[in-house]
């Protein structure tokens, strides 16, 4: 039982690869939510492991296996008002319409500690959990949207959409592994839990 979500799914193809290849007769069962449902999950022993995007709430007791990290990138409409803009700060982005994640995931809450640290309030034209259909609806002039940067070469950008960087500070994507301690992991957790160590995890400083 892992939990994975959407986003982080689309970079999963060579560890999940490899735990076939490892554990043939295991299956390995994932549900496909946000990063803040599959949190919550975990601590209610729901799922045994699941993917999520840091921080992790410190009062909840997860460990964690911190996996990989990318900068954020922000997706315009090739539109006058964003013609000689190179980066973008909180303030800047918060003052165009965007177009963002679900409130159940990990990325939103931390776009919104975001404008607020820099006491500024985004303008929300449509949220989704799809990113597919939040590039969709930037290409189409709803807004601007966020993207982890190696989505970028999984997406059809046009020639209507431009890829800025956002300006200092400067705001990465960490995904980690999460698991209740304590809390009986199964064979499949535990062989899942192993291919991570190997293939995703950062070394220890």
């Amino acid at each position: 039982r892992l939990g994975i979500p959407p986003m982080v799914g689309m970079l999963m193809a060579e560890p999940i690869g490899l735990f076939r290849q490892r554990y043939p007769g295991v299956e390995l069962k994932i549900a496909e939510f946000g990063g803040l449902t599959v949190q919550q999950a975990v601590s209610n022993g729901e799922l045994d492991l699941a993917m999520t995007a840091l921080p992790v709430d410190e009062d909840s007791g997860l460990s964690t296996l911190p996996l990989f990290n990318h900068p954020l990138c922000v997706l315009t409409p090739r539109t006058e008002a964003w013609e000689n803009v190179q980066s973008l700060s909180p303030e800047a982005l918060a003052a165009h319409p965007l177009v963002i994640y679900n409130e159940d995931f990990a990325l939103s809450r931390q776009l919104m500690a975001l404008f607020t640290c820099h006491d500024v309030k985004p303008r929300i034209a449509v949220r989704s959990g799809q990113w597919d259909f939040l590039v969709a609806m930037a290409a189409a002039g709803l807004g601007s949207t966020l993207m982890p940067a190696p989505l970028l070469t999984r997406l059809n950008i046009g020639p209507e959409l431009a890829v800025r960087p956002l300006a200092e500070p400067a705001f990465d994507w960490h995904v980690a592994l999460i698991w209740k301690p304590g809390h009986y992991m199964s064979h499949a957790a535990r062989a899942w839990l192993r291919v991570c160590e190997e293939v995703l995890a950062q070394p220890q400083r």
